[in-house]
C-alpha cells in the first residue's frame, strides 16, 4: 500500500490543533497517534535541531517550528500559537515549563480552554518527581518488571513497550481526549498529569486482582500468562524458529493435543501443575519435529491459538498483516500503519517527518484564517 507524501488531512480528530514541545519517548509517540487520527500537530524544537530523517516514523505527520525557549521573544510567539491551539504536549521535568513562562497558569490566561498534557516518568509530584529515569525504572517501581522473566532468572525488560508507550503514551492520549471532550462542554481546559509509573500501575490491574484472589504468585515464570503454563508459551521448531501457543480454553487445548498428536496420558494435564513439566517437555518435543513453516501450514488459522514468532523484518510480509494493511510505504519508507481503524473517518499518515522547519507566522496565519 502506498500513500502520497502529502495526503489530505482526515480522521476523527481533524480540526484539533496540538502544540508539541520536542522531547523523547512517550510524548512524541502520543503526538504521532494524534496526528494519525487527524490532529494538526506543530512541534516546537530548538534552533539547530536536525530535521529531514525520513526513517523517523514516530516524528511523522507534523510540522516543526524552531524557537529558543529561553528567548522572551520566542515565548511570546509560542503563547500566540497556544492561544489558537486546543492541546499542548510537553515532557520536561516538573517546573521547567513554569520557569520558561509557559506553565499552565500562564497559558490559561491566554487560552482558558487549552488542554495541557504533561508527560513524565514519575509525575508532577512525589519524592521522585524531579529525578531522572527511563522506562526500565518506571516499570520496576510499578511492579511490572519483577513479573517478567524466566523462572529463577533475572527480570527481563520488555523493550520500552510497557512503560513509555503502554503506561505513558496511551494514557496520555486517553487523558487528552477525555479533557478535550470536557473542555468542549465547559469551555475550560485542564492539566493532564500523565506519569508512566502511574499508567503501568494501572496496566497491572488484572494481576493485582489475581494476587488478591490468590491466583498469582510473585515467582517469575510460574503463572498462566508469564510462561509458567506449558499451554501458554513459545516453543522452538525443528529449523530453529519459534512459534507461540496460547490455548487457554479447554476446548482449544484439546484441539492442540489432537493437532500435534500429544500423548493420550497428558491430554487431561492442562491444569494439573504437578504434570506441567512433563506436559511442557511433550509439547516441546512434538513442536521440534516440524519447521516453523510446516507448523504454520498445519495450525495457522485454526482455534489452537497459534502464531509464528516473527522478527520485525518478516512481519510486513505476513499475509494477515498484508491483508490488514498494517505496514504502509510512504516516501520509500515502510511505516507502521495508523491504529485503530475508523469506519467513517479513517486515519491517514499526514506525511513523513519534516525535512525543513516552517515559520511560526505561517502557522498563525493558517490558524487565524488570515
Amino acid at each position: 500500500m502506498t500513500n502520497s507524501s502529502h495526503p489530505a488531512r482526515g480522521g476523527p480528530l481533524a480540526g484539533l490543533r496540538v502544540v508539541e514541545f520536542a522531547g523523547l519517548g512517550p510524548g512524541p509517540f502520543a503526538c504521532m497517534l494524534l496526528s494519525d487520527m487527524g490532529a494538526e500537530v506543530i512541534r516546537v524544537d530548538r534552533p539547530g535541531a536536525r530535521l529531514g530523517n525520513r526513517n523517523d516514523i514516530i516524528g511523522r505527520g507534523r510540522q516543526t517550528v524552531l524557537l529558543d525557549l529561553k528567548d522572551p521573544a520566542a515565548t511570546t510567539q509560542i503563547l500566540e500559537l497556544l492561544a489558537e491551539a486546543d492541546v499542548l504536549v510537553e515532557g520536561f521535568r516538573p517546573g521547567v515549563m513554569e520557569r520558561l513562562g509557559l506553565g499552565p497558569e500562564a497559558v490559561a490566561k491566554r487560552n482558558p480552554r487549552l488542554v495541557y498534557g504533561r508527560m513524565t516518568g514519575w509525575g508532577q509530584q512525589g519524592p521522585l518527581a524531579h529525578a531522572a529515569g527511563h522506562d526500565i525504572n518506571y516499570i520496576a517501581l510499578a511492579g511490572a518488571l519483577a513479573a517478567i522473566g524466566e523462572p529463577g532468572g533475572a527480570p527481563v525488560p520488555p523493550l520500552n513497550l510497557v512503560g513509555d508507550y503502554g503506561g505513558g503514551s496511551l494514557y496520555l492520549v486517553v487523558g487528552i481526549l477525555a479533557a478535550v471532550l470536557e473542555a468542549r462542554r465547559s469551555g475550560q481546559g485542564q492539566v493532564v498529569d500523565a506519569a508512566i509509573c502511574d499508567g503501568v500501575v494501572s496496566l497491572m490491574s488484572l494481576f493485582q486482582s489475581q494476587a488478591l484472589l490468590g491466583r498469582h504468585t510473585e515467582e517469575r515464570g510460574s503463572n498462566p500468562l508469564d510462561g509458567g503454563a506449558p499451554y501458554y508459551g513459545v516453543y522452538e521448531t525443528g529449523d530453529g524458529g519459534y512459534v507461540s501457543l496460547g490455548p487457554i480454553e479447554p476446548k482449544f487445548f484439546a484441539l492442540l493435543c489432537e493437532k500435534i498428536d500429544l500423548p493420550a496420558d497428558l491430554r487431561d494435564a492442562q491444569n494439573d501443575r504437578a504434570r506441567w513439566p512433563a506436559l511442557r517437555e511433550a509439547i516441546a518435543s512434538r513442536i521440534k519435529v516440524r519447521t516453523r513453516a510446516q507448523w504454520c501450514d498445519l495450525l495457522e488459522g485454526s482455534d489452537v491459538c497459534f502464531a509464528p514468532v516473527l522478527p520485525l523484518s518478516e512481519a510486513a510480509a505476513h499475509p494477515h498483516n498484508q491483508a490488514r494493511g498494517n505496514f504502509v510505504e510512504l516516501d520509500g519508507v515502510m511505516h507502521t500503519a495508523p491504529a485503530p481503524r475508523f469506519s467513517r473517518t479513517p486515519s491517514v499518515i499526514q506525511g513523513s517527518a519534516p525535512t525543513a522547519p516552517v515559520a511560526p507566522e505561517e502557522v498563525l496565519q493558517r490558524w487565524r484564517g488570515v
